[in-house]
């Protein structure tokens, strides 16, 4: 098995960071084309955040934004434990306060990078 080089952990980062700072219509949008649920969202930035500390290491990643990225995954780990609402529903990305917050943190991040216009990436999905 290949490992992705630095330059595809970097774009892991970007393209998950881009979902989450999209626009709840976008994000919404995105969903629906690849017919995946919202908890998707949170699922690939948690893949692409534990490749965070090497992206550092190899000068591909500010520590200036690791704060951010921490909040984000903390953001979704206390989403996760909230049984009380349906956190992870489609309604829930334009009126849910976690998600508003992953969103404002994650454009911090983008415009930190110079990722700011990032587009939404194209995924493929397994079934």
């Amino acid at each position: 098995m290949r490992i992705p080089g630095p330059s595809a952990r970097r774009r892991l980062l970007v393209d998950a960071l881009s979902v989450v700072a999209a626009v709840p219509p976008a994000q919404v949008a995105w969903l629906e084309k690849h017919d995946v649920p919202p908890d998707e969202i949170a699922l690939g930035f948690d893949d692409a955040y534990r490749l965070v500390g090497r992206l550092v290491e190899e000068d591909r990643l500010s520590p200036g934004v690791l704060p951010e990225l921490r909040m984000i995954d903390e953001v979704f780990h206390e989403m996760t434990h909230d049984t009380e609402r349906d956190r992870w529903a489609k309604a829930a990305l334009s009126t849910d306060m976690g998600w508003a917050r992953a969103r404002q943190l994650a454009r911090v991040v983008l415009a930190a990078e110079g990722e700011a216009d990032a587009p939404l990436p194209e995924i493929c999905t397994a079934r």
